[in-house]
């Protein structure tokens, strides 16, 4: 029997929210390996606020997803069958395989996972972009000192809760921003941080007059929107801002900027964009390094499964924009098939 791969592809150019409508649900039969190819049966999704930006037309740091293509997405999996000689069968890989079951692969661009080491979920989170989005961008944007003051919005996050695990274990005061209590309980208790806050029953300008008195050195800022203007009233001399996000603003018909940017001119600071594919090259440095502070158990991963297969995925990239998830993330697509269904051609 021909084996279907069910995939998602983006039908219209949302406006706002994205709706049922912007997507149209695809079935066609998997395609078989050529030479240097190999067939990847997807496993877990990566759900990123970034998705948001890839289904708008016009320049960005990535070229949009086009209407009628599936659904760019990372993703870790399997290999299942293969005719390239640096894959084989039963390989655990990462890449932009897409909102599918099924993807052929030529190799490029695409890393080796090891479920023995940590749990392949984690591999799209604190040992994947989101990860070494946080690594860099604090680390080489950032520039945290010991003893300065670190504050990062989004902290229950993917990215944040990196980056705040991050700027403890380099000697920082670390505040986190998060929306309701469990999430700032969770950046506390669980994750190490300083203090939280929680922008949805708290003053933000007061709650950081209390725990940044000496203001910010460095603010990582992945929502924009009222929390980046609060935050910049707040800062301290030649600090430095990271913008790696502006989830408040994707859905918005009128995007706001931050009206208090006067203050980066007062204080001698510094605003500075980041992408993490920037960084390609040093992925495997950024790796590695994440990957000591989490066996030392100085970094904590936290992945939010959720499970349904493609099908679910329209409605599990909104519980982002709800600010549902707790870390990273994901979308189980499939439970790993046994080696014997695949085979080495």
């Amino acid at each position: 029997m021909t084996t279907i791969n069910h995939q998602v592809r983006l039908a219209a150019r949302p406006v706002g929210e994205p709706r049922d409508t912007d997507w149209q649900h695809v079935e066609e039969p998997v395609g078989e390996p050529g030479d240097g190819e190999f067939l990847v049966q997807v496993l877990y999704l990566s759900i990123d606020p970034a998705m948001r930006g890839w289904m708008n037309a016009g320049r960005s740091y990535i070229r949009p997803v086009e209407v009628g293509e599936v659904m760019r997405a990372g993703a870790v999996g399997r290999v299942i069958a293969s005719r390239h000689p640096g894959f084989t069968v039963g390989d655990h890989v990462s890449g932009a395989f897409g909102v599918q079951e099924y993807c052929l692969s030529d190799g490029r661009d695409i890393t080796k996972a090891d479920p023995a080491a940590a749990p392949l979920p984690t591999y799209l989170g604190a040992l994947g972009l989101s990860g070494l989005t946080a690594y860099f961008g604090l680390i080489d944007i950032g520039r945290p000192e010991p003893g300065q003051t670190v504050v990062v919005s989004g902290a229950a996050g993917a990215v944040g809760s990196v980056v705040g695990q991050i700027a403890k274990t380099l000697g920082c005061r670390v505040v986190g921003i998060a929306g309701g209590e469990r999430k700032c309980r969770l950046l506390v208790e669980e994750l190490g941080f300083d203090a939280a806050i929680d922008y949805q029953t708290e003053d933000v300008r007061k709650a950081l007059r209390e725990h940044a008195p000496d203001g910010v050195d460095v603010y990582f800022d992945n929502v924009g929107g009222e929390v980046l203007d609060a935050v910049l009233l707040r800062l301290a001399r030649d600090a430095r801002v990271v913008i790696c996000g502006a989830v408040s603003q994707y859905n918005s018909t009128e995007p706001k900027g931050p009206a208090n940017y006067m203050s980066l001119l007062v204080n001698r600071a510094t605003m500075t964009g980041m992408v993490v594919f920037d960084y390609a090259d040093r992925y495997a440095e950024g790796i590695a390094q994440l990957a000591k502070w989490r066996a030392k158990g100085q970094l904590k991963s936290l992945e939010d499964v959720v499970s349904g297969g493609v099908a679910a995925f329209p409605e599990t990239l909104m519980r982002l924009f709800r600010g549902e998830n707790r870390g990273k993330l994901v979308l189980k697509v499939a439970e790993e098939q046994g080696s014997e269904k695949g085979e080495n051609r």
